[in-house]
């Protein structure tokens, strides 16, 4: 067997029947021109925890692979791709402090920021970044043209130089909140390299590459926050290498993608290792370069956990665990059938719930909720504080605005411009109906932000009814959802954002939808919203 496969057996005894399985690896491992090494390095990586402190592997599980191969004489290197410190309780109420306590607890070497680590603003994640024991990296990260962090750290390990380079996405700016990244003027003075259609993005990473070596570097470890989905073009990992050299290996994060390890050829034809975790510590990522020089990865799951999360659990369980409302039936963001999640880009029966909620406590014509706002399940059964703040973990906060019936109209359209692919900024609707036609190519134009422009042609969203009556474009409607949307232009966003607010974030999403239920539903949610697929809002026609 291959040394990693023997390295994985010895886990498995050493975590007492907790088995520690290697994913598939590329055939041969990655045959490198780079030194000899004196003993092997062990890289451990993780992408999108979302605050999966406990769940599948958690830090508890990191911890123990960490300790287990130190014990054996292995140099282990532990890294984060980003997207950490939110998606849940823990990180919500804490503002992400307590993730980075955790994240220093197990002993992180190096970090690049994730779009969702500046969802608690830009101050708190600088604050942040100066309470980790650990650097964050970016060579794409800015502030008026001045880099904010240093581009790339370089370790020294047994005999080596190996520089991580980290790479942040530049969709950030629209899938995290825009006026975190403006000043009062609402002029952008933080940016991540988003021009030039991929090229600007390309050449810093390129710059730091060069750098990197040029100080000695033998090995270039890129930690990037990129993805693979379409919607992530032109600054997908795979085309950053394409356009790039001299990176060995890249370590993914954004899409919550399980890559076990790719091969991609970078700019000159030559092989570069791309992997991925998927997301909530799933999978913790292993890549071990060799004392011959060369690499291989693998994906470990299912190891045991230990105690030293559960302190910090133990003071958010029992609010966690407060039942507050029932439904008589499953709420999903998911398709039944296929499992696949469908919130972002059709009508599902929880995104009408929540959309509901928004509607009813604030007294508008029509309520908005983003699909990428809506993001868990809830089962039949006893609803917990813990279960909603999972649907609506961001924090945002309810707002009404007045605003015109075209402004509506190009929301919407905005909303469905990627469909069949998915949206964060899929509209989920209340008070309001539309038909979208895929035969109609979306016309919607934006900026080199992601932020809407115009709708310059055809339109596919059509029908679009207000209370039972067509909708009028020159009528004032009251418009209900979130200062993420309607006040900081989140998604792209900006039609309401000169808008007249009549409510300006008077109470929190989750507590929204706890008020809806409990108030309005006398607290339980009941068989109008058994539909998975919900009440017909949102009608598509498929393409033919």
């Amino acid at each position: 067997m291959r040394k990693i496969l023997a390295l994985l057996m010895a886990l498995m005894l050493v975590f007492a029947g907790c088995a520690a399985e290697p994913a598939e690896e590329p055939e041969q491992p990655v045959e490198t021109e780079e030194p000899a090494l004196t003993g092997e390095v062990v890289v451990l990586y993780t992408n999108d925890v979302h605050c999966g402190v406990s769940g599948n592997l958690g830090y508890a599980g990191i911890a123990t692979v960490k300790d287990t191969l130190e014990k054996q004489g292995k140099t282990v290197i532990l890294v984060d791709n980003g997207d950490a410190i939110q998606g849940d309780t823990v990180g919500t109420l804490s503002k992400g402090e307590y993730i980075i306590d955790i994240m220093n607890q197990v002993g992180y070497d190096v970090a690049v920021p994730g779009n969702h680590e500046f969802d608690y603003g830009m101050e708190q994640f600088l604050a942040l970044a100066e309470k980790a024991e650990f650097p964050y990296v970016s060579v794409n990260f800015n502030k008026e043209g001045e880099p904010v962090f240093a581009p790339y750290v370089i370790i020294e390990a047994e005999g080596a130089k190996i520089a991580f380079l980290g790479i942040c996405t530049p969709k950030t700016i629209t899938t995290s909140t825009p006026t975190y990244f403006q000043n009062e003027a609402g002029e952008y003075i933080y940016g991540f390299c988003q021009g030039e259609e991929g090229a600007e993005l390309y050449n810093a990473v390129q710059a730091s590459v060069d750098a990197a070596k040029a100080e000695g570097a033998d090995y270039v470890i890129a930690m990037a926050h990129l993805g693979i989905e379409y919607d992530c073009s032109p600054w997908t990992s795979s085309e950053v290498i394409t356009n790039t050299n001299g990176i060995d290996v890249v370590l993914d994060g954004h899409s919550h993608s399980v890559i076990e390890g790719d091969l991609v050829k970078n700019k000159d034809g030559e092989d570069v290792l791309l992997t991925s975790t998927g997301t909530k510590l799933e999978n913790i990522g292993m890549l071990t370069i060799g004392t011959d020089g060369a690499y291989e990865s693998a994906l470990i799951s299912n190891a045991e956990t230990i105690e030293f999360v559960a302190g910090v659990e133990e003071q958010f369980e029992e609010l966690i665990n407060e039942v507050v409302a029932s439904t008589e039936v499953d709420l999903t963001i998911k398709d039944p059938v296929t499992g696949e999640r469908m919130v972002r880009r059709q009508e599902t029966n929880l995104g009408d719930l929540c959309a509901d909620a928004y509607l009813a406590m604030s007294g508008a014509d029509i309520a908005f909720v983003n699909g990428g706002g809506v993001r868990a399940d809830i089962p039949a059964g006893d609803i917990t504080y813990g279960q909603i703040i999972s649907v609506h973990p961001f924090g945002n906060e309810m707002c009404t605005v007045e605003t015109n019936g075209q402004d509506i109209l190009d929301a919407l359209e905005f909303g469905a411009s990627k469909l069949p692919s998915e949206n964060g900024g899929f509209l989920q609707v209340a008070g309001i109906s539309y038909t979208i036609d895929m035969n109609v190519d979306s016309t919607v134009v934006v900026d080199e932000n992601g932020t809407f422009v115009e709708v310059a042609g055809e339109r596919r969203v059509k029908d679009v009814m207000v209370g039972g009556e067509p909708i009028d474009p020159a009528k004032t409607y009251v418009l209900a959802s979130h200062n993420y949307m309607l006040k900081n232009g989140g998604d792209g966003f900006c039609m309401f954002q000169d808008d007249t607010v009549i409510l300006d974030c008077v109470m929190i999403d989750n507590q929204v939808l706890i008020n809806y239920i409990v108030e309005v539903l006398g607290g339980v949610v009941g068989e109008d919203y058994s539909d998975v697929y919900g009440q017909g809002r949102i009608t598509v026609i498929e393409k033919q």
